[in-house]
C-alpha cells in the first residue's frame, strides 16, 4: 500500500504540481467534445504506469488516457488483476488553475475493486481503502457517522449534466424537496472523502466511468457509506449502466433514493 502511495505522490510532485497555473495553449487538448486533457495527464500516467508495472507486474495496466486513444483498452478491466489509473481527475479545474483536483489508482481482480488510493496534491491528503480492510485518511481510520436527519435538511450535490432530457426534468423537480444542494466539484477523488467526513450526506452521478468510481466506491464503502445504481442494485466497475448515488451512510441512501427516484 505504501509503495503505491509513494508513486502516486512522486507522479503529483513531478507531473502535475509544476504545471499547476502555469499551463499553456498547447499543452491542453480537447479529447472529445467538451473533454480536455493536459500535457499533466499524459505524463502523470506514463509515471504511474511505469511504477505500477514494477510493483505487481502480473498486474494489468488500464489508464484513462490509454483508453481514450484506445477504447479497446478497457476491455482489460475484467482481467484478473488491473491497475486502474485516473492520473488527474478533475483536469477542467487543474487547467482553469483551480482546484479541486486528484490523482487516483485502483487495483481491480476480475473487475472488482480490491484496494484504492485517491491523493489531493493541494491539500496533500492521501486517502486509501483495502476491501475488507477498511478506509483511512493519512494512515488514520476513517468511519463514517451513521446518524440521521431530516430529509429536507440532508445536503448533497446532484448532477444532471449527462441525463437524458426527460429523467432530468424529472430529477430537477425532484431536487426541490432539499433545502441545500450544493454544485458538484467535478471531481471524485474530492467527492468520496467529502462524504466519508460528512461535508455532504449524498452525491448523485449519472455517468460512472471505471477510473472515475472504482477507487472513491471502495473508500467510501469501507468506511460505512453506501454506493449503488438508483434502482438499488449493487454498483459494478463494468455493468455499462449509469445512474449512481453514493451516501454517506445506509440511512441515507434509503432516503434519497425514493426522493430522487422512481
Amino acid at each position: 500500500m505504501e509503495a503505491v502511495a509513494d508513486l502516486i505522490r512522486r507522479a503529483a510532485s513531478e507531473a502535475i504540481m509544476p504545471r499547476y497555473k502555469t499551463l499553456e495553449r498547447r499543452d491542453v487538448h480537447e479529447k472529445t467534445p467538451g473533454e480536455i486533457v493536459t500535457v499533466a495527464d499524459r505524463d502523470a500516467e506514463a509515471i504511474l504506469a511505469r511504477g505500477l508495472a514494477q510493483i505487481r507486474p502480473t498486474a494489468a495496466i488500464v489508464g484513462e488516457e490509454a483508453c481514450s486513444e484506445n477504447p479497446a483498452a478497457l476491455d482489460g478491466v475484467m482481467r484478473d488483476e488491473v491497475w486502474l489509473i485516473d492520473p488527474l481527475d478533475g483536469t477542467k479545474n487543474f487547467a482553469a488553475g483551480e482546484g479541486p483536483f486528484a490523482v487516483m489508482v485502483a487495483l481491480l481482480s476480475k473487475g472488482e475493486c480490491i484496494a484504492s488510493w485517491m491523493f489531493d496534491p493541494l491539500a496533500g491528503r492521501m486517502c486509501s481503502a483495502e476491501r475488507g480492510g477498511g478506509a483511512f485518511i493519512d494512515g488514520a481510520r476513517v468511519r463514517t457517522d451513521l446518524s440521521g436527519k431530516a430529509a429536507a435538511d440532508l445536503i448533497g450535490s446532484v448532477g444532471v449534466r449527462f441525463m437524458p432530457s426527460d429523467i432530468q426534468v424529472e430529477v430537477k423537480e425532484r431536487m426541490r424537496a432539499f433545502h441545500t444542494i450544493l454544485p458538484l466539484s467535478l471531481c471524485a477523488g474530492f467527492d468520496y472523502p467529502d462524504l466519508a467526513l460528512g461535508q455532504r450526506e449524498f452525491i448523485v452521478y449519472w455517468r460512472s466511468l471505471p477510473w472515475d468510481h472504482a477507487p472513491g466506491s471502495l473508500f467510501l464503502t469501507e468506511a460505512g457509506g453506501v454506493v449503488a445504481r438508483s434502482d438499488g442494485t449493487p454498483y459494478r466497475i463494468c455493468d455499462g449502466r449509469s445512474g449512481l448515488l453514493a451516501a454517506r451512510n445506509p440511512h441515507v441512501w434509503n432516503t434519497v433514493a425514493p426522493m430522487l427516484f422512481s
